[in-house]
């Protein structure tokens, strides 16, 4: 797609900023249905001291390294009131089994809560978060949430750790494969997709979970990319950049939010009174309750800010946690410290109420086993429209990188030699954080192949993921003989990214990239298939491959959906959330940097630049080829219609290929004179639109008065008035330009 850029500069526009438009995130914030008070306060009144805390206390059943079983000490915990809430507890055979224990076992008799990280899927895998986020396709994205809470809720749980909105910046950190990516703007509007397809039409329905917003806060941004690592960023970053996601999530509606392992200006999250109270209830007015992530107030020991776990304790409480995860804080030490005058107890039934509101809020008290239901498991999991959906979110994540000589689509006359260690592979198709899925119920891409065409391809693995063992690159090299395309197969394993998973190098593991460049020097076409959970740095494969998939980990329907994209049964139309780095010295890498006193210039050493490499980096934020070409004209800004939005962008965008397909129409703001230095660039706004060959449209963004906010020199948000640059194209770097002065 060749795109020229053409600054122009129309007649400056006034508008009174005060009176434009409601605050976007001014929306649907979770608030307690009329009635549920009276009942939370009656039965707080009932309760015992060790009964509150023990709704205060979160517990795992061990189930993924022991099966559907329960320490026989954490069933005492509930019998006793000790224990109000399991994670990694789901079936609804043994959610149910459980469940009898609280309602029918214990004086109260108040319901779990049953919590497990269904990601991207419960039992139908879906693509990865950081895949979906490529498909900037937030109808399907929301779908997919859906889809996952139908099957979890119907599998005995109605609490789901996800959506995780961290920005990620940085590659080298595992988790961003659970993210949508490097942009606030985009990663908002995920996160509030998300929180929607989770919580359904309204809390209480039988096919609605609570969505928990994590990790808060910061938790993207760890120092040298290694997880679980400090962060440490001023506050009016933090505030422009990071900050965002988790506003947009609560502003959602997200009635749960987990703290984050790291600390914030010094301070641990999990008793940063600062992100708990100041900001997320009194800034956003949050009412859900704060839970932790898994033994995070222990944590705090180790980073030195407290000398033991009572200690600890005392200081989440303070900060405003309600939920203690795994750690056993709260059920060890909050009655002394109680007693000591350390907390208050209004602090321990303020926490208590937070969570009562939400068992009161599901329908829990009126029916404990409403997400116990057999039948609904039976018909739910895995249903063939389930499929469909997975197939449908995965097509539209494969973000095609690459296609010299217009290698893609495949013909079915072509013969082809399907090779590389996730050819044949359903082991890692699920990729990390895959919920209940089995690997048994994907499709392999060898399969998916098949399923076009069983005659004309066949299958060399060539090598594994890390066995430096070459011996296999013979067979696959004489197959370039008799085959007239290969197509290579190849990625990280599952467990090479997501937590604890940072890697110092983003290269393919062991030989892959051996073999896919001796490969290319066959002469043949070679295409490569990325499936991965990270960007990775592979220059010598971008240069020499003939057309490079990025198709992630893309779950149960994997094999079919790139299937469908290599034979152009569906023409590719996902765009990167996250740059790709041409090396790791390059990182962080993202589109929306600042500019320096000394911005790069190829014709002066004294600026800001690399002596060995590119400032560029491989691909950009927002990019994706299509196997048709678009193009773009010169935007138009026009003054505003209506009192709700700033002014109006409009673009001409015309498919010029002879193919239908989707564009990501995206618009892109740069404040040229501010009070403090802003982005070169600033996503505010994109459209996802289909385009028959030779079809023309005129597509209008209108960004609103928040979207050119920011926090000014004196940390107060909003605009200022000036010149600024309004940019649209199909990715982050080729943009054609108009100048506006507010």
């Amino acid at each position: 797609m060749q795109i020229m850029t053409h600054p122009r500069l129309i007649p400056t526009l006034f508008f009174l900023f005060g009176i434009l438009c409601l605050n976007p995130l001014a929306a649907q914030i979770y608030r307690p249905s009329k009635g549920i008070e009276l009942r939370v306060n009656a039965l707080l009144a009932k309760m015992t001291l060790d009964e509150k805390i023990g709704q205060l206390t979160l517990y795992t059943t061990d189930w993924g390294s022991t099966g559907p079983t329960i320490r026989e000490g954490y069933k005492n915990d509930i019998r006793s009131g000790a224990c109000g809430n399991l994670f990694n507890s789901h079936t609804t055979l043994f959610v149910r089994e459980l469940q009898k224990v609280a309602v029918e076992e214990t004086r109260l008799k108040i319901p779990l809560l049953f919590g497990f990280d269904v990601i991207h899927g419960y039992k139908t895998i879906f693509p990865i978060p950081l895949g979906e986020a490529a498909s900037w396709d937030l109808e399907a994205i929301e779908k997919s949430a859906r889809v996952s809470a139908v099957e979890a809720t119907a599998a005995g749980l109605n609490w789901t750790f996800a959506p995780m909105v961290d920005i990620g910046r940085d590659p080298r950190w595992g988790r961003v494969m659970e993210g949508a990516g490097e942009d606030p703007y985009l990663g908002s509007r995920i996160a509030e997709a998300r929180v929607r397809g989770f919580q359904g039409k309204k809390l209480g329905d039988p096919d609605a979970m609570l969505a928990c917003v994590k990790h808060f806060a910061g938790y993207g941004a760890p120092i040298g990319g290694r997880d679980y690592n400090t962060v440490d960023m001023s506050e009016r970053y933090f505030r422009d950049f990071y900050l965002p996601t988790y506003e947009a999530a609560v502003r959602a509606g997200a009635a749960t939010v987990m703290t984050s392992f790291n600390d914030y200006d010094g301070v641990p999250a999990s008793g940063n009174k600062f992100l708990l109270d100041n900001i997320l209830r009194k800034e956003w007015g949050f009412e859900g309750f704060v839970v932790t992530d898994y033994t995070s107030i222990n944590e705090m020991v180790n980073h030195g800010v407290v000398a033991n776990d009572k200690e600890a304790g005392e200081l989440a409480l303070n900060a405003g946690v309600d939920m203690d995860m795994q750690g056993a804080v709260y059920q060890r030490f909050l009655s002394q410290s109680l007693k000591e005058g350390k907390v208050s107890q209004a602090q321990i039934d303020e926490g208590v109420r937070r969570i009562l509101r939400l068992k009161f809020e599901l329908g829990l008290f009126e029916d404990p086993y409403k997400y116990c239901d057999a039948e609904r498991e039976k018909k739910s999991l895995l249903a063939p429209e389930h499929r469909a959906a997975a197939r449908e979110v995965a097509r539209k994540s494969i973000v095609l990188l690459k296609n010299e000589r217009q290698a893609l689509p495949l013909s079915k006359s072509q013969k082809i030699v399907l090779i590389g260690p996730l050819g044949d592979n359903k082991s890692e198709l699920n990729g990390n954080w895959n919920g209940a899925g089995n690997a048994d119920d994907c499709v392999s891409l060898r399969e998916g192949l098949a399923n076009v065409d069983r005659t004309n391809f066949m299958y060399i693995p060539g090598c594994d993921f890390e066995n430096p063992d070459k011996s296999g690159f013979a067979d696959a090299i004489r197959a370039a003989e008799k085959y007239d395309v290969f197509v290579v197969a190849v990625g990280e394993k599952a467990m090479m990214s997501g937590e604890a998973a940072a890697r110092a190098l983003l290269g393919l593991p062991g030989v892959q990239e051996e073999l896919v460049l001796e490969l290319c020097k066959t002469g043949k076409p070679v295409v490569v298939v990325l499936m991965n959970g990270r960007p990775l740095a592979i220059p010598e494969i971008a240069e020499k491959a003939t057309a490079i998939l990025e198709t992630w980990w893309l779950g149960t329907e994997t094999g079919n959906a790139i299937a469908d994209v290599l034979y152009g049964v569906y023409n590719p139309s996902g765009k990167l959330p996250m740059s790709f780095p041409r090396s790791v010295g390059q990182v962080p890498i993202f589109y929306n940097e600042k500019s320096t006193g000394r911005p790069f210039d190829p014709n002066s050493k004294w600026t800001s630049k690399y002596i060995d490499e590119a400032n560029s980096p491989q691909w950009p934020f927002g990019f994706g080829l299509s196997y048709t070409t678009f193009e773009y004209r010169e935007p138009k800004v026009i003054a505003a219609v209506t009192a709700k939005t700033a002014l109006t962008v409009s673009v001409t965008l015309t498919n010029t290929g002879k193919l239908p397909g989707e564009e990501v129409a995206q618009l892109y703001v740069r404040d040229l004179v501010g009070s403090v230095t802003r982005p070169v660039k600033e996503l505010k706004g994109f459209q996802k639109i289909m385009l028959q060959p030779g079809e023309t449209r005129e597509v209008k963004f209108t960004p609103t008065e928040h979207d050119l906010s920011f926090y000014r020199r004196d940390m107060t948000f909003g605009t200022e008035p000036g010149e600024y640059e309004i940019m649209v194209g199909g990715n982050s770097q080729e943009l054609k330009k108009v100048k506006v002065k507010l």
